[in-house]
């Protein structure tokens, strides 16, 4: 697709990015398809090849509208239209840039959005404000509205298992506990310690390191979100570059899918693009650590006829890292019967902030996503759902099946 850039963007760094992203796409529509938003919308604006198109606008010089900022807000960058793509648009970094034209281009946001926005920017990446905060909500949980209850899941923590190296340290890899998890779902990271103590791999976790800057690049505050990437490539960088450690380990997707792309975020930065390339490289999925450890962990595994699951495979794992079908070959070399639900390709409408900026359009989703998996639970004779993102596993928390991270299934069947 040509575009022909206006003046004001002719020699901008996101004005020349945009235009080399837009001459990949051809207009085919195949994008359209997979589109979650499209599909319940009906609308060719709320479809990648119509916001596609809406971009180009502005890359031209229209100015955008609140109807523009609309159509781009409802994007839940699942980027689902990455995977069918045929031409390998890179729609999830055209987004960014669209997004942050609209927001600078259309009038003001309402009050009350704007406050909800800096809230959830200033809440969510601090663990020291959110934990004590959803220890709060879990107290008060009972009184609470419907809609706050649902965002409150019940915290579970093995505390009968140490989580304290007990085999020698082989190997040492750097770990990111994250903003949320620790507070919403705590089991996650301890299971995961657990995990890959047994196979002899200690995790660090710089006390440096804060939020990975997901949350507020997609909220449209880059500058902070790049000085929160830059904190943690600091932090991480020389013990990668003195060779302590080679592996950078993520248990969230949403999460690892900002990290791999801290590399094309300052690659015009003289003075970061080779550390970040080099996070980005030494960056990696659970999945794709374990899923070469098979071998070693099946001795540590109590097998059981009874393990059977449907797994929920994160947008940010299948689409935005491309990464699929690790998990299944992981579980299944363990003795565990996994299958997927119908359109598991399809987004549950977490995607970060979107269950709560645009909670109508992600109720429909997760709505649809769990009829999918209790239909596939009843199918299959699961007993839970298991995902591999703590928004995935929050959205989907529901009265009949229990829904966990796939490596507290690994913790619960350690010998």
């Amino acid at each position: 697709m040509q575009t022909d850039l206006s003046p004001a963007l002719k020699e901008t760094r996101e004005g020349k990015e945009a235009q080399k992203l837009l001459a990949n796409c051809v207009h085919c529509g195949f994008c359209t398809a997979t589109c979650p938003t499209y599909q319940l919308l009906g609308d060719e604006l709320d479809g990648p090849r119509g916001r596609i198109y809406l971009i180009k606008q502005m890359a031209e010089g229209r100015t955008a509208t609140e109807k523009t900022r609309e159509h781009l807000d409802r994007c839940l960058t699942c980027r689902n239209c990455e995977s069918t793509c045929p031409s390998g648009v890179q729609y999830g970094h055209l987004l960014d840039i669209g997004r942050k034209w609209a927001d600078e281009q259309s009038p003001a946001r309402p009050i009350q959005e704007q406050v909800v926005r800096w809230l959830l920017k200033e809440g969510l990446t601090r663990p020291s404000f959110f934990n004590p905060a959803i220890k709060i909500g879990r107290f008060f949980k009972p009184v609470l509205p419907k809609v706050l209850q649902k965002k409150i899941p019940h915290s579970v923590i093995h505390r009968d298992r140490k989580t304290d190296q007990q085999t020698p340290v082989k190997e040492q890899m750097l770990f990111l506990e994250g903003c949320v998890q620790p507070g919403m779902l705590p089991n996650i990271n301890h299971a995961t310690q657990r995990v890959l103590a047994k196979l002899g791999i200690q995790l660090i976790s710089p006390s440096a390191v804060a939020c990975c800057g997901a949350l507020r690049f997609h909220l449209n505050d880059h500058e902070k979100s790049f000085a929160e990437m830059k904190n943690n490539i600091d932090a991480w960088y020389p013990l990668i570059q003195s060779g302590q450690v080679k592996t950078l380990l993520i248990n969230a997707s949403g999460c690892g899918v900002s990290i791999k792309d801290y590399g094309y975020y300052f690659k015009d930065d003289v003075d970061y693009a080779e550390k970040a390339s080099s996070i980005s490289k030494a960056c990696k999925d659970i999945s794709e650590v374990l899923a070469e450890k098979t071998s070693e962990l099946l001795p540590l595994i109590r097998q059981s006829d009874a393990a059977s699951v449907i797994y929920h495979p994160p947008c940010t794992l299948q689409h935005g890292q491309q990464i699929r079908g690790k998990v299944e070959q992981l579980l299944t070399g363990l003795g565990v019967k996994v299958n997927l639900c119908q359109d598991s390709h399809l987004c549950c409408g977490s995607a970060g902030t979107y269950s709560i900026l645009q909670e109508n359009l992600s109720t429909q989703l997760k709505e649809q996503k769990l009829q999918h998996l209790h239909e596939a639970g009843q199918l299959h004779q699961a007993n839970a759902v298991v995902s591999g993102n703590v928004g995935c596993i929050t959205q989907l928390q529901n009265d009949e099946m229990p829904v966990k991270h796939w490596i507290e299934m690994i913790d619960d069947l350690l010998v």
